[in-house]
């Protein structure tokens, strides 16, 4: 069993524990393993901690909007290796629809996050972009880790993305010293650039509570912010496939941290080493909130597809729903799709039951693999 999260509704352990209720219905003796998993996004850290016998540690740092708070970061199993999701200090479920405001919101905490990893030792970071709520292009972040963003007057910039139409001065004197033999890996299938009609203002800003003016604004400003960076430290972020994750941190991490983009979940499934708990796999259950045209961009359930498909054990995706284009994961390993809801529902009521109809239909999906298999006489 491959889930991935419910947002909003269950989390990968829940579903993977709600599909073992299933199996165990149809089949008491089987032999069943459970690596619940994520795709860089909403429950990456506590993936990981648990398929590398890591641990979590909880530090105070301050939210999108500067108040203080206590978010989480992961230890692998290794003892060198962080794991960070955005959405712990700078995510958008931190805030209330009144105050997403991604003018003034700010990555500091993500920042924050970092800094007490390396004041522990840890070199090596994989850090998750999704649910974020700012639109800083990872200037937060830098500030908590040393740098100094200032403006022409010489002053220190003020948190958030509208402050970057006033950057003239980048300052690296007091940046942490441990960033210089750190590793940063970012998780993320977002290909958006920093900046321009596909960037992260205009196309992520609306639903961090941007109005379009505020949108082409912010875009402004992170075009003069990548344009500084560009001048004053020799790298261009503004046209990176993927800067624009996150509201552009993607692009701080590269500018401040010299990191690497890698696409989210083969990145965990080789950190979780799926491929070795497949070995003697009869059937793949995977798992996902809402199925359509954005699976392919990059989701669990395309990754799980494609390794099925590898190693040709067929594929059964659980799904709170089957939207459009949703059949093409078909042609990437998925051998079935199978939303859970058995009748006319809310969506709220969907999301209430959504452990039992999960169990019901992952014993309905193997009770059609078995009588599959009965059919062509197979072991």
């Amino acid at each position: 069993m491959i889930p991935d999260s419910l947002k909003e509704s269950l989390s990968a352990f829940e579903v993977a524990d709600a599909m073992t209720n299933g199996i165990r219905k149809v089949l008491s003796d089987a032999e069943i393993i459970s690596c619940p998993l994520a795709d860089g996004g909403e429950g990456t850290v506590e993936a990981l901690v648990h398929a590398t016998g890591g641990y979590k540690v909880e530090v105070p740092v301050h939210d999108p909007l500067m108040r203080s708070i206590k978010a989480s970061y992961g230890i692998l199993g290794d003892h060198r290796t962080a794991v960070i999701e955005t959405a712990a200090a700078s995510g958008l479920a931190l805030l209330n629809n009144q105050e997403r405001n991604p003018m003034i919101t700010t990555s500091f905490g993500t920042g924050e996050l970092i800094a007490d990893a390396l004041n522990k030792g840890i070199r090596k970071f994989i850090i998750g972009l999704g649910g974020s709520a700012i639109n800083d292009g990872g200037a937060g972040m830098a500030q908590a880790l040393g740098v100094a963003l200032l403006d022409e007057k010489g002053k220190d910039l003020p948190k958030g993305g509208e402050a970057l139409v006033n950057l003239a001065e980048i300052n690296l004197t007091g940046i942490h010293d441990a960033l210089k033999s750190a590793e940063f890996t970012i998780a993320s299938d977002v290909t958006n650039p920093l900046t321009g009609a596909n960037g992260a203002s205009r196309v992520f800003g609306p639903q961090k509570g941007a109005t379009e003016e505020m949108a082409a604004f912010l875009d402004k400003c992170l075009s003069h912010y990548a344009s500084v960076i560009k001048e004053q430290m020799g790298k261009e972020i503004d046209t990176i496939a993927g800067a624009g994750a996150a509201g552009g941190l993607g692009a701080g991490i590269l500018a401040f941290c010299g990191g690497v983009i890698k696409s989210g979940f083969p990145l965990i499934a080789e950190l979780a080493k799926v491929d070795e708990k497949l070995e003697n796999a009869d059937i793949i259950f995977t798992a996902e909130g809402r199925s359509d045209l954005q699976t392919l961009s990059g989701k669990l359930p395309l990754g799980v597809g494609k390794i099925g498909q590898n190693y040709r054990i067929p594929v059964f995706l659980i799904t709170g729903y089957a939207a459009s284009g949703a059949e093409e994961l078909l042609k990437h390993g998925v051998t079935c799709i199978m939303p859970f809801q058995n009748g006319p529902m809310t969506l709220k009521e969907s999301v209430n039951d959504a452990y039992n109809l999960i169990g019901q239909t992952t014993a309905n999906a193997l009770r059609i693999f078995l009588a599959g298999r009965k059919r062509i006489n197979l072991p």
